[in-house]
């Protein structure tokens, strides 16, 4: 197949989508920056692309919440031209506030009368937390996470606590294999989000869920930045001979551009 093309869909207040369209480009695909208004006034342009990604930043100043009123936009214009690219069987990937993004826009998680499965909340901290995290992978459905055991990846979030409406909502996630990146100790490694605490849990996320996908594995939104750690040098102690060939971010892109060979 030709060379994937990737939109990273910004808004006012995105400030990530430089180094995502980086990141795309370095894993072998084209990628274009969009401002949403564009897309707003010409949905079919999606048709164009095989991958959609929204960046992290602050969307709209954040205002309300993170991400809600990028999501209410996609919610309210786009969320036709949105499944429609998803059921065509390509991808879509939100990274942070991307991340915040989809899961208010209702395409990572499903809903029903009582409201979305989940949601992302301030953090237990009550602050913005900047920091790396050791993070495990969980099952295979997430095609961005194939292959992939674990990562080393900053964080940079306000609200990125994955929070589940109730438990029977958590496990329902959890038996479809959507809950499929977490916080781990860096010693430990274990997935038992009961036993992970702050500061290795940055937010204070329930089961210390990091990433969801769908239920198709082809839509995955995670908090921690994995266009950060592209290359060796991006590790915060490569001097030190800690980091390995490439970076640990850069194979989420890779299997993105490999998913359409």
């Amino acid at each position: 197949m030709p060379q994937p093309h990737v939109i990273i869909l910004r808004a006012p207040g995105t400030n990530c989508d430089r180094e995502t369209a980086f990141a795309f480009e370095r894993a072998g695909a084209r990628a274009e920056i969009v401002h949403v208004n564009r897309l707003l006034e010409e949905p079919d342009l999606l048709a164009r692309f095989q991958v959609l990604c929204i960046p992290g930043g602050f969307s709209y100043g954040d205002d309300v919440a993170a991400g809600r009123i990028f999501a209410m936009r996609l919610g309210h214009h786009l969320s036709e031209a949105i499944l429609r690219f998803r059921d065509d069987d390509k991808l879509i990937l939100g990274i942070c506030n991307g991340f915040q993004t989809l899961i208010k826009a209702g395409v990572l998680v499903p809903s029903d009368e009582a409201g979305p499965a989940a949601t992302l909340a301030w953090n237990d901290s009550g602050r913005f937390e900047d920091r790396w995290v050791e993070l495990r992978v969980k099952g295979t459905r997430c095609v961005f996470l194939r292959g992939i055991e674990r990562m080393y990846l900053p964080v940079a979030h306000a609200e990125g606590k994955f929070v589940p409406r109730d438990d029977d909502a958590l496990r329902q996630l959890a038996d479809a294999g959507q809950l499929v990146l977490r916080y781990v100790l860096a010693d430990e490694g274990q997935a038992d989000g009961s036993t992970v605490p702050y500061p290795a849990n940055p937010n204070g996320s329930v089961d210390a869920v990091a990433g969801v996908c769908d239920a198709t594995g082809r839509v995955f939104g995670l908090m921690p930045h994995p266009e950060r750690h592209i290359d060796p040098t991006h590790h915060p102690r490569w001097t030190r001979g800690e980091a390995g060939e490439v970076g640990d971010g850069l194979p989420v892109f890779l299997n993105a551009v490999g998913y359409f060979d």
